[in-house]
């Protein structure tokens, strides 16, 4: 990115929902068109948009922004079709019957607003996401069980891979996975309580699988092998410097080569697992290619990468709900994010040295030993530059003010950095969504999530 900004905040790499202004401009002319012809679109309203009361440049929400405001009936509700962010998501892509929310007024609680449902239905949807490569890590590398679907054995090797960066990555491979699980079920089925209606990004399955052994062959919505991974939350969380507050800071990359390029985090096929001798009785008696270790490797940066987006999202988000329940859930699922986190970033500090060619992406990842990286100075660097793994423990940094002095936070999390535009854009960076038909984001997903993002990052917190 150019601009004062770089280099680029891990989440989402300086980028705001105006950069991808082009594709949005792109797919609403398209969708126009279609309508013309008097196709079906992607996003239409079950609601008329001209049934919206929509706000005036430069007015306050506060007006316009409950379910219910001052004189409305749920009648005049369901009539009016004042539903939270209904007015640009489309019905294929909203499940769940329709019908008025339940009054939640009261002396010490504010009404569910527009903003709070449209926040919902974004963190919905990007939790399906996540599930979805939560699910492909899980079949291949995680522990074989039947407390969620679709385990069918796992890979022998890729497993016992990941176990050279801890023992016990498949329980926490497998656990991880039930919790994104779990997040996206819980938001559907509240979604679906208030009569919002949830997303279903089913229609996005269409990426091919892994064909390596353990592998399901079914759709998915995301492409773990062709990832360009920002590991510059590694600095971030150990630097006193704060994208938020401190707009030119800079983030050395933890693994500069996974930042540069396409690399696998899972096994496409059996060839990369091939030539690695496994011992199933013993695994500390198995030996493993280097090409299989860099794959295990750069899965464990991933894995922190993916959840350090969660760890901001979430109190960026929070700060512009209104209704307290709302609230609470928001508090209550973001913290889980930040402790998959700090269990990722231990772990992936872990990796070992080498380097490895990959034959398919043509590539080369390189990893060093972190242990020996660059430890904390007196005083302390303002380069974003201190590597040393075992610093998990977020470091003080500047927040809202320097004469406060540095304190422990999450960062970043401002809607421009933390965001749900920045975290849709971050998995773009990130290759999650490339078609390797075409080497392209075609399949939908993009347009999809980012009109709902846009619809979250508008929500304003109603007084």
């Amino acid at each position: 990115m150019a601009g004062p900004l770089a280099p680029l905040p891990p989440l989402c790499s300086g980028l705001t929902r105006n950069l991808m202004r082009p594709q949005l401009d792109k797919h609403r002319s398209h969708t126009a068109g279609t309508q013309a012809s008097g196709g079906s679109t992607f996003f239409r309203s079950s609601v008329h948009r001209d049934s919206i009361h929509e706000p005036k440049r430069g007015r306050p929400m506060k007006k316009e922004g409950n379910v219910f405001t001052k004189g409305s009936t749920r009648r005049s509700f369901l009539k009016n079709g004042t539903v939270a962010g209904a007015a640009t998501v489309g019905a294929g892509l909203l499940t769940g019957n329709t019908f008025a929310f339940d009054e939640e007024a009261g002396v010490d609680r504010a009404p569910i607003t527009r903003g709070d449902i449209a926040i919902l239905r974004f963190l919905q949807a990007l939790e399906q996401v996540e599930e979805d490569l939560w699910r492909q890590y899980a079949e291949l590398g995680g522990t074989q069980d039947n407390e969620f679907s679709g385990l069918t054995g796992g890979n022998a090797a890729y497993s016992q891979a990941l176990q050279l960066l801890d023992g016990d990555m498949p329980q926490y491979i497998h656990d991880n996975t039930d919790d994104e699980i779990s997040h996206a079920r819980f938001l559907g089925n509240y979604l679906e309580s208030k009569g919002a209606g949830s997303a279903d990004l089913t229609r996005f399955k269409v990426l091919p699988s892994s064909t390596a052994d353990g592998a399901q062959q079914i759709g998915r919505l995301t492409n773990l092998t062709q990832l360009t991974i920002d590991t510059s939350f590694w600095s971030r969380y150990r630097s006193i410097t704060n994208p938020d507050f401190d707009p030119k800071a800079q983030f050395a990359q933890a693994v500069p080569s996974l930042n540069v390029n396409q690399h696998t985090a899972i096994p496409r096929s059996n060839a990369d697992t091939n030539g690695s001798v496994i011992n199933l009785n013993d695994p500390t008696q198995s030996t493993f290619t280097d090409h299989l270790k860099a794959i295990a490797f750069t899965a464990g940066f991933h894995f922190a990468f993916i959840e350090q987006g969660g760890t901001s999202l979430y109190p960026a988000l929070a700060q512009h709900v209104t209704n307290l329940e709302v609230l609470r859930i928001l508090l209550s699922i973001g913290p889980s994010e930040t402790m998959h986190f700090q269990t990722w970033q231990d772990k992936a500090g872990n990796a070992t040295p080498l380097t490895d060619v990959d034959p398919v992406n043509h590539s080369t990842v390189t990893f060093s030993t972190l242990s020996a990286a660059q430890g904390e100075t007196d005083p302390e660097s303002l380069n974003g530059d201190t590597l040393q793994s075992n610093l998990i423990m977020p470091e003080p940094t500047h927040f809202l003010d320097q004469k406060f002095g540095p304190v422990a936070i999450i960062r970043p999390t401002s809607i421009a950095f933390g965001g749900a535009v920045a975290s849709v854009q971050s998995f773009v960076t990130d290759g999650l969504f490339i078609n390797p038909k075409t080497n392209k984001n075609d399949t939908g997903i993009v347009q999809a999530l980012m009109r709902l993002a846009e619809e979250a990052d508008q929500a304003r917190r109603q007084l």
